[in-house]
């Protein structure tokens, strides 16, 4: 692990790297930004948004807490994803789990987990919805992954339920809210391969704020 003082020093070398193989990239990086994609991840310092993706900076917009969370009362992703939509145009919003998720873990103990508890059962209330799916797998490790999964599946919900999310659709045909887990031991990201108009127009019968 490097010392503190090393961090600088690996940032003059990350700027020498780069400017090395593009002479424009810090012009270009100091421009306007204009992803296109909202990336929503856990805060786990093993799951690097942009590496595991392949891109660079200023082609995705990044938010992270414990467990990839979308929580309407949460102030900071609401805004993010305001931001994101209504202001840069993301074409995309991607939601993020991984596999081996200590939040998910932890929401999964019969534990007091101190301030954490109410963070945490957003992910109670998930295994709670799925319970009667999640019990009946045996293997404890099997029952976790999917957990992760389905997790990732209800915040993507919670993702098309905003007004901003709906109103830009129906206006644009965009953004499209996507699904997926990181496997830390592959290295390989998982597409869970919601079919996202299905579930906008499942939600809009009581989360429609459209209007319309």
């Amino acid at each position: 692990m490097p010392n503190y003082q090393q961090l600088f020093e690996n940032n003059k070398k990350w700027v020498a790297e780069k400017t090395a193989t593009d002479a424009d990239f810090l012009t270009k990086l100091s421009r306007d930004q204009t992803p296109d994609y909202l990336y929503i991840g856990c805060s786990d310092s093993r799951v690097p948004a942009n590496d595991i993706m392949g891109l660079e900076p200023g082609e995705v917009f990044v938010h992270r807490n414990i467990a990839n969370l979308v929580c309407a009362t949460d102030l900071n992703v609401m805004s993010v994803i305001n931001y994101a939509v209504v202001h840069l145009g993301v074409k995309h919003i991607i939601v993020c789990g991984h596999y081996n998720c200590g939040g998910v873990k932890a929401a999964m103990q019969p534990k007091d987990m101190g301030i954490l508890n109410p963070w945490l059962r957003n992910i109670r209330d998930v295994y709670r919805l799925h319970m009667n799916e999640l019990n009946a797998i045996e293997d404890e490790t099997q029952r976790y992954n999917r957990l992760v999964e389905l997790n990732v599946q209800e915040q993507c919900i919670n993702v098309s339920k905003l007004a901003s999310v709906q109103q830009s659709y129906i206006k644009n045909k965009y953004p499209t809210v996507h699904g997926w887990v990181f496997n830390l031991q592959t290295g390989l990201l998982k597409d869970l391969n919601l079919d996202f108009d299905k579930i906008l127009k499942d939600i809009q019968v009581i989360y429609n704020l459209t209007g319309q």
